[in-house]
């Protein structure tokens, strides 16, 4: 697949490029097209290429040592992932599979410390993005330690309306399929734990759901609840 420059450029890791630096990274690159439920690359595997979302939505999920499946990130166009060399890694710790159909641009490792030393943006990218991925992980820890599963399963909910909303005449759409078992593995959660919370909220108007789709009616109310503030 071609890659059009001018789709890329409108990212901000590549707004400030210049055209020139822009083709030379980009003749590094392939793309690839990814279809719903399909694996960009798998846990264990050796990590032999970087890559950067274009279009659509990933789910990052990790497998425990018993055999439990969490989802540990969303990743959103414009995101870098899969770079394990960063992370002084040989191999993927996680799976990303394609919530939605999703574009991609992929990189072999190898050139990760060219890439680096030549574009300072990616680097500084790239040490945002880690630092982002702690702030969550410490976030969900304290949520997963202190909080009751309703206020955990707010918060999810309202990091994905931020993220991955778009507005709509009833509310906020999450913008990509979203089922209750996701919700479950974000949170630490059972599924029928998830979906009779997800039913109390739409018998009091803050979310509407339906098959893999979530819309929330009232982000403030949600907001109030995911800070303990109603009951």
């Amino acid at each position: 697949m071609k890659i059009d420059r001018t789709v890329v450029k409108t990212l901000p890791l590549f707004d400030r490029m210049s055209d020139e630096e822009l083709d030379r990274l980009l003749s590094y690159a392939t793309s690839r097209r990814v279809p719903q439920g399909e694996a960009v690359f798998e846990q264990g595997q050796p990590a032999i290429s970087f890559f950067l979302l274009l279009h659509g939505r990933l789910k990052v999920t990790q497998v425990t040592e018993d055999g439990q499946q969490i989802i540990v990130r969303v990743v959103h166009p414009g995101d870098l992932f899969g770079f394990a060399k960063a992370l002084q890694r040989t191999d993927y710790p996680g799976t990303a599979i394609a919530a939605a159909e999703s574009v991609t641009l992929c990189w072999p490792t190898d050139l990760w410390p060219n890439f680096v030393e030549h574009n300072p943006r990616l680097a500084v990218s790239a040490m945002q993005t880690i630092g982002q991925r702690l702030e969550e992980a410490h976030t969900r820890i304290r949520e997963m330690s202190t909080q009751e599963v309703e206020r955990r399963v707010a918060h999810a909910v309202l990091r994905l309306a931020r993220k991955a909303g778009r507005k709509e005449a009833g509310g906020i759409r999450i913008d990509f399929p979203i089922s209750r078992q996701d919700i479950a593995e974000m949170t630490g959660t059972t599924l029928h734990t998830v979906s009779r919370i997800l039913s109390a909220w739409e018998s009091r108007g803050f979310v509407e759901g339906g098959r893999q789709k979530l819309l929330v009616i009232d982000l403030e109310g949600l907001a109030e609840l995911a800070d303990g503030a109603r009951d």
